[in-house]
């Protein structure tokens, strides 16, 4: 949530900045409704003011035995009055709010603009594109082949979108998850927590996922105000929501697994073939809670803990810049991961870095205090360390062999037990 203050003071700065996003900020409406509140503050303290005047005025009649039944009668009135008009306070409120809730963060001013994707910028790349001396399969192809991947029996058991693992298929999936959180939390300083896979709306709001620019593909509970997990950025970063921490405490690393639930949208085709757009899909996630001084280099050093999961598996991949038009609707700057994947001949987001700066704090009231001074809202970033399913896809498309069989990754033969699957 953007602070109202910055709305009031610095509104040409901020349409400039989010307009780099092609959102429009309704200042006009935003001005008109602000004039009303302040005209609208200033009859309640008038009224109130001449409410306090006169019941003093009614108790020194009532001491000097005079009649004060006609002042009573009057506040009476004046005093439904002020009730009247903090009802209409409070919808001009809660429509500021609305304006505000629904603007998205504006981007930091390094984030190149653009449209769309198509103006993202490579920052860095990891190997070369893997290279075969045969026509390589895709990922599902090798997975059906070899027994380990079954989309048709997870559409009988679910929908589609839904796939069954099995064998060796099942033990790759676990050992990616184990090893992201042995890496994570022995070498990058991460705490693993393990939180609930419902979240409520509030949980859902604040970090962003319920607006006008999302929430459609989330999957809500009929019955109850709670949600399926879409990211375990959302349970972890509410874990201190109306909170103050001490400064002496920060920054807060922290790391999970969970499966997530998303209603991906995707185009029909390979996207909805194999593991890239799952309704149900795993994900080690990476979030921190930091004081602002240190946020942009926190973004550095997180995208740089997710590459090296990359790099430890010798997957080929590309970090990208995401450009404004590219930015989900809380983040002020997002590093892309992009792993190769030579079903698609082209790289595929595997984790998004993200740096929320204050925008979730302040949406979940999330502080920090330096020793007696004023509480402060923290900054909040995330990313994928990594996403599972898209990790499972890339190593079985770069590890294949011509025989059909996958080469595991040194790095997940500990874990496997097996250096070969079929």
């Amino acid at each position: 949530m953007l602070d109202i203050k910055r709305l009031r003071n610095q509104p040409d700065e901020l349409r400039q900045a989010i307009g780099r996003r092609g959102v429009e900020v309704p200042l006009d409406e935003f001005n008109e409704l602000d004039r009303q509140r302040r005209q609208v503050l200033v009859e309640v303290e008038e009224k109130k003011a001449i409410r306090n005047r006169v019941s003093g005025e009614i108790a020194a009649a009532k001491r000097a035995g005079e009649d004060a039944a006609g002042m009573i009668s009057d506040m009476k009135k004046v005093g439904e009055e002020i009730k009247a008009l903090e009802i209409v306070l409070r919808d001009i409120e809660g429509r500021l709010e609305d304006i505000v809730m629904e603007l998205p963060n504006p981007p930091l001013p390094d984030v190149p603009t653009g449209r769309d994707e198509s103006a993202n910028i490579t920052l860095r790349t990891f190997g070369e594109p893997t290279m075969f001396a045969f026509e390589p399969k895709a990922h599902w192809d090798i997975g059906a082949d070899l027994g380990i991947i079954d989309q048709e029996r997870g559409t009988k058991v679910a929908e589609s979108r839904f796939t069954l693992l099995r064998a060796e298929g099942a033990r790759l999936e676990r050992s990616l998850i184990n090893f992201f959180l042995d890496l994570h939390t022995r070498e990058h300083g991460y705490t693993e927590l393990f939180p609930p896979i419902l979240v409520n709306s509030d949980s859902m709001r604040g970090t962003g996922q319920l607006s006008k620019f999302a929430g459609e593909e989330m999957y809500k509970l009929r019955d109850d105000d709670l949600y399926l997990n879409p990211t375990a950025e959302v349970p972890i970063t509410n874990l201190y929501r109306d909170e103050t921490l001490p400064e002496e405490q920060l920054p807060i690393r922290v790391t999970a697994y969970l499966p997530s639930f998303r209603r991906e949208a995707g185009a029909a085709g390979r996207d909805t073939r194999g593991l890239i757009r799952q309704h149900q899909f795993n994900k080690v996630e990476l979030v921190k809670f930091v004081r602002p001084e240190t946020s942009t280099q926190e973004l550095e050093s997180l995208t740089l803990d997710a590459e090296e999961v990359l790099k430890r598996l010798e997957l080929p991949f590309r970090t990208v810049t995401l450009c404004t038009g590219d930015l989900g609707f809380a983040s002020a700057k997002t590093y892309d991961l992009e792993v190769w994947l030579p079903s698609y001949d082209d790289y595929k987001e595997i984790s998004s870095c993200s740096n929320f700066l204050d925008f979730q704090a302040r949406r979940l009231n999330i502080r920090y205090r330096s020793g007696g001074g004023k509480p402060r809202f923290i900054h909040t970033l995330n990313g994928s360390g990594l996403a599972v399913g898209r990790t499972f896809a890339a190593v079985l498309e770069n590890y294949q062999n011509e025989d059909g069989s996958v080469t595991v990754p040194q790095v997940l033969r500990e874990f496997m037990g097996v250096d070969r699957i079929g």
